[in-house]
């Protein structure tokens, strides 16, 4: 494909951004087209006149059907980030010319990982609340990739998360915040417990709690054990639902393999116990992401005051 930037110029238009956009929200065309009211077919030729447009390819498709989207491309996350901020203007623009324009709801949209939140978000969520009532505030949590998607898709306004792959950076920045080792939690009066320093072989002979395949939580645990030599068994359960691995732990003897700060209010109450095992090299960076490009919000530099507070009490704690 071959074009200039007169013609991209004279070429694009709003509707090829909001394709974009949607794309990048949805990771799947057919669901951007049912957000933008639009069929699948008029979605995939908008999407393939941009690529015409901008001379080459913009997002790498599936091949389940070819709608759902596997990556963007280096130009495509690129011209994500320019057209968010397009169409962050346009929107802008209204507000300022329309009647009743200037009266728009302040929010903040935070994403998560479910190993952090609940360590780091309640006292800051609280303090933000205080001191801005009426605020909309959202709070997503997932993994990390998908967490990152959303950013950059302009659907969140900054992440509570870890450092990912290179390509998975491009147009964010990261702030360092405090750095937590991986722990093995069980019941208190867990016979573990009741053993001093455990074997590695005792820990696998029970039932183990693990986070999901494709998660830094994961990988640590897999990593972990490889170091000793072992292999995490087929039969552990995998989750993300931190209510669940508790209602296992105080229901059974199952070990729970987990970053420190998603038990740490647990531990410190004494319902949970954390095992006496050395898990040094586990330890993984937690910051702040935003987008580079992200305009000035009184809400969230507010919020990442608050949680840069929060990270300091828990690093001290």
């Amino acid at each position: 494909m071959t074009a200039s930037p007169a013609q991209f110029v004279r070429g694009v238009q709003l509707r090829h951004l909001r394709c974009l956009v949607a794309v990048a929200q949805e990771r799947h065309l057919a669901r951007a087209a049912e957000r933008l009211a639009l069929s699948q077919p008029a979605m995939s030729k908008t999407l393939a006149e941009l690529e015409a447009l901008a001379g080459t390819r913009l997002v790498e498709r599936g091949t389940a059907g070819r709608r759902g989207i596997q990556r963007f491309t280096v130009a495509g996350e690129q011209l994500l980030m320019h057209a968010l901020r397009v169409l962050e203007a346009v929107d802008a623009s209204a507000r300022a010319v329309l009647p009743g324009g200037g009266e728009r709801l302040e929010r903040l949209r935070i994403g998560a990982l479910p190993s952090v939140a609940p360590s780091l978000l309640p006292d800051a969520l609280t303090a933000l609340r205080t001191r801005m009532p009426a605020l909309q505030v959202r709070v997503q949590t997932g993994t990390n990739t998908g967490l990152l998607d959303a950013l950059r898709a302009g659907e969140l306004d900054l992440v509570a998360g870890r450092m990912s792959d290179p390509q998975l950076m491009a147009g964010l920045t990261f702030e360092w915040l405090y750095t937590e080792p991986l722990a093995l939690v069980v019941r208190t009066g867990h016979p573990l417990a009741r053993a001093g320093s455990p074997s590695m072989q005792d820990v696998l002979a029970c039932p183990l709690v693990v986070y999901s395949e494709g998660t830094i939580p994961r990988h640590h645990t897999e990593s972990f054990l490889s170091g000793l030599g072992l292999s995490l068994p087929t039969a552990a359960t995998q989750t993300l639902d931190l209510a669940v691995a508790r209602a296992l732990l105080v229901r059974s003897d199952a070990v729970w393999f987990t970053p420190f700060g998603a038990a740490r209010d647990d531990l410190a109450s004494g319902t949970l116990m954390r095992l006496d095992v050395d898990t040094g090299g586990t330890e993984e960076p937690v910051g702040l992401l935003m987008r580079s490009d992200a305009e000035p919000s009184v809400a969230r530099q507010t919020f990442i005051a608050l949680l840069r507070e929060a990270a300091a009490q828990a690093s001290s704690a």
